[in-house]
């Protein structure tokens, strides 16, 4: 299959499994698994002036996985990608939102591989359209530098989230947004004032140390308590340059693998996560593939404690 492949450990069992030899193309009726879907886009970066390179993600996250220890036996799909084309960013949100809403519709746990942050706009209402007419609530967890609550004519990578609020506000969906990793060098006042009119939970860089997690960690629990399902995204370009470099923001400052690896294992631990997907991996920028390789980490970590929690532990 296009995208995977890598070594092959001896003897070839269960025990020696890596993704490559795991994955299938998705089929209808498959069994109910993880499901990565790619959403080749760097038009909304484009947009939101930033250096394009995102649309090779899904791509570069494929190769990365490749390699990486099955540590369950959850199936494993391939749902293609979908690709901006002629800069129709909304027709390829639409498109993607239709497929991830029918991976939800068959079990599936979907994984999204950006592309720009745009993709969480699309993963939204993919999830909203396999909601329907239930309204559950429903938090968005964000781990980000960014807001990305820009108010603008076209949406962008720096919009997601306010026509996430914006959109879920008009068919009544209850929508909790939560970021955390926030820079403060890197959003405007307006941002702010935008985030706190949204009742917006957000933890700054400076405030996620390793000492602080204990409290950030139980005020993001005590908010998740209140909902029914959590859509779970991560911005790479959260993490330090020097960890991740290949994206399409760097960050000055950043938040480290050893606070964000925690957060997420105890959002995934809630048994509420329902979707992820990963943003902003800019493979030109990208030395030595080390930003694919981290995003690819966080992936099967994620995706490994979700499947934990769906099997009580």
């Amino acid at each position: 299959m296009q995208g995977w492949s890598g070594r092959v450990d001896l003897p070839e069992g269960p025990l020696t499994r890596r993704w490559h030899q795991w994955v299938r193309p998705l089929e209808a009726g498959a069994a109910p698994g993880v499901a990565v879907l790619g959403f080749a886009s760097d038009e909304g970066v484009r947009r939101n002036h930033g250096r394009v390179g995102a649309a090779e993600g899904p791509t570069s996250l494929r190769k990365a996985l490749s390699g990486l220890p099955t540590l369950d036996d959850t199936p494993l799909y391939d749902a293609g990608t979908v690709d901006v084309v002629d800069g129709d960013l909304e027709g390829a949100q639409v498109r993607y939102a239709e497929r991830l809403a029918a991976l939800l519709d068959a079990g599936h746990f979907p994984v999204g591989l950006g592309g720009g942050h745009e993709i969480a706009f699309a993963t939204y209402q993919g999830l909203a359209k396999h909601l329907g007419k239930h309204r559950p609530r429903v938090a968005v967890v964000n781990i980000d530098a960014h807001f990305d609550l820009r108010q603008q004519e076209r949406g962008s990578s720096g919009t997601p989230f306010l026509q996430i609020l914006e959109h879920a506000q008009g068919i009544g969906l209850a929508v909790q947004y939560c970021v955390l990793g926030i820079s403060a060098a890197s959003n405007t006042r307006l941002l702010f004032q935008t985030a706190d009119e949204h009742y917006v939970h957000y933890v700054r860089d400076d405030e996620l140390g390793v000492l602080d997690l204990p409290q950030r960690i139980a005020a993001l629990q005590a908010v998740l308590a209140d909902v029914d399902v959590i859509y779970q995204t991560i911005d790479i370009d959260s993490l330090p340059h020097a960890m991740a470099p290949g994206v399409s923001a760097p960050a000055a400052r950043g938040v480290s693998l050893d606070v964000v690896e925690p957060i997420l294992d105890a959002v995934a631990a809630t048994g509420k996560v329902r979707v992820l997907d990963i943003a902003e991996l800019s493979p030109p920028h990208d030395h030595d593939g080390v930003t694919a390789r981290v995003a690819a980490r966080l992936i099967h970590r994620v995706t490994h404690a979700v499947a934990g929690a769906k099997r009580g532990g």
